[in-house]
């Protein structure tokens, strides 16, 4: 059984296990010139459903079907996901995963940046997965929608999450028709997550700073940003740290587009 926070060191004298599936959410530019051997690569377009305004929300069903049936998903496979920006596509990933009720999984930890900057392997020929036929059932544990969130704000025991940055939690910058911030909303920028000195891993101390800022185990989270990209890095150390979280993954394109949406403004 792997670690739900995996260690370059741990991977590197397993690949070419077979009970592993490596999946690359790093850029198409990237991947076609270096990425760790036998991984798989997904678009992180293959993850979102592309619909404005909210177009970071979950695909329908019938899309991801086909995303798990081309990459050969099975429930025998323990899937390391990793990216090349310190976690976000590759928690956004992992989360999908949970939600297709697949919970045999690892985040490589720091990802393509913390595998090369200690030289580890790397390859450059593209991996072909071995294809299935895969008809995937949608489970809501994992999943906030905006109703959840309306109703959270009144209920003392969940604490909202927004790991946007703090000029577009305070509304200084817009990226829906309002600016500003769900009420009540606590901000850690997904950046202020990970180890800029240790190759973006997840910060060491990162369970001190939740609890800094009022997360504790004993509350329920509800994370997002504008598109449940960063905060698929903030649903993934909340889920390594056994915090109860969800995501909601219309996030602020939804709930900013949204005229009727309580927001409030400022920090």
């Amino acid at each position: 059984m792997l670690p739900l926070i995996l260690e370059p060191q741990d991977l590197e004298p397993i690949l070419g296990n077979k009970e592993l599936l490596i999946i690359d959410l790093c850029s198409n530019a990237n991947y076609s010139v270096k990425h760790i051997p036998g991984a798989i690569h997904v678009a992180s377009s293959e993850l979102v459903s592309g619909i404005k305004p909210a177009t970071g929300k979950l695909p329908a069903r019938q899309k991801l079907s086909a995303l798990f049936s081309r990459i050969g998903l099975s429930d025998d496979l323990h899937v390391v996901a990793y990216d090349d920006e310190g976690g976000g596509w590759a928690g956004r990933f992992l989360w999908t995963l949970e939600v297709i009720g697949h919970t045999s999984w690892s985040y490589l930890n720091g990802g393509l940046i913390a595998w090369m900057k200690e030289q580890r392997a790397l390859e450059s020929e593209p991996s072909i997965p071995v294809a299935a036929v895969i008809e995937v059932e949608v489970c809501s544990d994992a999943i906030a929608e905006k109703e959840t969130v309306l109703n959270a704000l009144t209920d003392a025991q969940i604490v909202i999450w927004d790991a946007r940055s703090a000029e577009e939690f305070s509304g200084i910058r817009q990226f829906a028709a309002r600016g500003g911030h769900i009420p009540g909303a606590i901000n850690l920028d997904w950046l202020d997550t990970m180890d800029r000195n240790r190759g973006l891993r997840i910060r060491t101390d990162i369970s001190d700073v939740l609890q800094s800022h009022g997360m504790t185990k004993e509350k329920r989270v509800i994370t997002h940003c504008q598109t449940h990209h960063r905060s698929g890095l903030t649903w993934l150390i909340g889920k390594a740290l056994n915090y109860d979280i969800k995501a909601y993954h219309g996030s602020w394109s939804e709930w900013g587009n949204d005229p009727k949406t309580p927001i409030e403004q400022g920090a």
